[in-house]
């Protein structure tokens, strides 16, 4: 039960299932580009995939560690 607890408050643990959720938003934003044919849709749905995708390279770098501002 302690490791269980442990895992829930493991930031890591939660940012991997946020980093895996973007993925798929994005993922789905632009699988969404082919299904529609307002090109004002198209690109909003490709602006989405870039942003979340930026977000996504946030939590990889808090996971890595590697950006100044996570140590």
């Amino acid at each position: 039960m302690a490791r269980a607890a442990h895992t829930e408050n493991d930031a890591r643990v939660h940012a991997s299932k946020l980093r895996d959720m973007l993925d798929e938003v994005a993922q789905h934003a632009r699988q969404d580009i082919a299904s529609v044919s307002d090109p004002r849709a198209q690109a909003l749905f490709e602006t989405t995939a870039e942003v979340v995708l930026g977000l996504r390279k946030a939590y990889d770098d808090f996971e890595e560690g590697t950006e100044a501002v996570w140590k």
